[in-house]
């Protein structure tokens, strides 16, 4: 189906007249004297779904844990929660106990953090299946393997057999989502549950919540920061801001015409509703000679070639992207990119200066001229430095210019990509998201260098400040004339960003051209398959 059709369909959907199973009035979540969700209503009927959206900090996963009774120590919930007719917040523990997981089930948004790496699937499996009321314990294993079925999980034996790492991303939410729906609860709370899952992998995880909540009856609480996928899986909306309901309503009515300024900003702000946002600032960059050439390159970690006879070449001045699965080799090329791997065969030219066969001694000055920029600007820059010592660092090992000079780099840099000089003395557990990925692009860019490779560099943002990011990204690019690799699983951001793209599969390029070729004329079928995977209106 079209990705229109999917639009048309989506808003197209009934108002249920079904009473609420779920109401929620004047809800309050307060720690001490800070309140951080104030006043929020909200109502979903039985076999419905209604998405909670809004950036981190917003309130959305707070609102779970309140209706869950997980609020951390300090958090107190107030205001009125009907749940099948029962108040929830005045219950006692032992007896909402039996709720949770029975009435009200939920999947977290990281698989890796739920599930315990040192028991199986199916102890931890069978744990959940305890919850299932009349189901004896003889019969849970079997419960258990028909749930797994159920959700999708080709071989329930090796899944139930096996340890969590064992498993791929997606796997283990399928798991979870077993887990979750195994005792039938009459609500299921998901909160963003395919944020760090590929995009094909996502529409499998999201189709399968849909078809639950249809042939189960279950009812869906959505929690996700992207409106496209609000808008193709909710029958209604709940738009938050700074913990207050910004507006609220059926899906058509507020992605057709939101009513709230920060609703329209959200809707500006997904790549996937707005593929020409940035076309005329992408474009005023002007291709040169060829920057980077890869030629027939393969490389191999004993039996596994992850990167099989690939090529590419990127004109100075533009960006390239890299998409494909996990698993695909892109990060594979872009080790063999900067140097941290050399390639078994073919050839590598960054600049004009070949990498292949060089030490790592003599890879410095190629690694001054092409500079990383990582997913999770929190892993990537040292906890215990400073801001200005973070960009500084490169300036100092590099010995550029004198002391005065590095100073004047320092701010000019810091300038260059939006951060003020009150930042400098701040280390980066006092910084945003968006700040700390800010200090990460400062860092790469005060050596001047000709090359940033872009590894997922916004995947860990909300999608506002993935909009600075990039626009940020590409007014440097037009500026300095800077030429991008960009490593990406979201092919809606890179079709907002890219000139050029590479689709890659099991190590090998199946397809490569422009923007518009991919996009719009994609001659294979794994290519077609990526761009059905998009969220509505994003192709």
């Amino acid at each position: 189906m079209a990705p229109q059709d999917r639009l048309t369909s989506t808003l197209e959907r009934p108002e249920s007249t079904v009473a609420p199973l779920l109401q929620v009035e004047g809800l309050r979540v307060a720690y001490g004297g800070h309140e951080v969700v104030r006043g929020v209503d909200l109502e979903l009927g039985a076999g419905r779904s209604l998405a909670l959206i809004g950036e981190s900090g917003s309130g959305k996963s707070t609102i779970a844990k309140a209706l869950l009774r997980l609020l951390p120590t300090g958090g107190k919930a107030s205001g009125r929660v009907e749940l099948v007719g029962r108040a929830l917040l005045e219950l006692p523990e032992r007896h909402f106990r039996r709720l949770r997981g029975r009435t009200i089930g939920f999947v977290p948004q990281d698989p890796g953090n739920a599930l315990n790496p040192v028991r199986t699937i199916g102890a931890q499996a069978l744990e959940a299946a305890e919850l299932v009321d009349g189901l004896a314990k003889p019969d849970r294993r079997a419960a258990v393997l028909e749930t797994f079925a159920q959700v999708g999980l080709a071989d329930p034996e090796r899944v139930f057999l096996s340890y969590p790492h064992q498993l791929s991303g997606g796997m283990l939410q399928r798991v979870l989502i077993g887990l979750a729906v195994l005792p039938r609860p009459a609500l299921l709370v998901a909160d963003e549950p395919t944020s760090a899952l590929d995009v094909t992998i996502q529409k499998r995880i999201l189709d399968l919540l849909s078809e639950l909540r249809e042939s189960l009856g279950i009812s869906l609480l959505l929690i996700t920061h992207d409106l496209a996928i609000a808008a193709e899986r909710a029958d209604s909306l709940l738009v938050l801001k700074d913990g207050v309901a910004q507006e609220t309503g059926p899906t058509a009515e507020v992605f057709a015409a939101p009513s709230s300024d920060y609703a329209r900003r959200l809707h500006a702000d997904v790549p996937a509703l707005n593929p020409d946002r940035y076309a005329q600032l992408r474009d005023l960059g002007r291709a040169g000679a060829p920057k980077i050439e890869v030629e027939a390159v393969t490389k191999s970690f004993g039996s596994l070639t992850a990167v099989d006879d690939v090529s590419f070449s990127v004109p100075a001045g533009t960006t390239h992207a890299l998409v494909g699965e996990s698993g695909s080799g892109k990060t594979t090329a872009i080790r063999l990119l900067s140097g941290l791997e050399q390639p078994d065969s073919g050839r590598i030219a960054v600049a004009g200066e070949e990498l292949r066969g060089r030490s790592h001694a003599s890879l410095r000055s190629v690694r001054r001229h092409l500079q990383l920029i990582y997913q999770n600007p929190f892993t990537s820059l040292d906890p215990l430095w400073k801001v200005e010592r973070l960009v500084r660092e490169p300036l100092d090992r590099y010995r550029v210019g004198s002391p005065r000079e590095r100073d004047e780099l320092v701010r000019e840099t810091l300038t260059a990509v939006g951060l003020g000089e009150h930042l400098v003395s701040r280390r980066p557990s006092a910084l945003s998201g968006g700040q700390r990925q800010r200090v990460a692009i400062a860092r790469a860019l005060v050596l001047r260098p000709e090359v940033l490779v872009l590894d997922e560099p916004t995947s860990a943002l909300d999608v506002t400040v993935q909009a600075d990011i990039v626009e940020t990204l590409l007014r440097l690019q037009a500026e300095q004339g800077l030429t991008y690799v960009f490593v990406s699983h979201d092919l809606s951001l890179v079709r907002q960003l890219a000139h050029t793209v590479s689709v890659m599969r099991r190590g090998r390029v199946v397809e490569q051209g422009t923007v518009a070729q991919i996009f719009d004329s994609p001659q294979e079928e794994y290519t077609r398959t990526l761009l059905d995977s998009l969220p509505v209106g994003a192709s």
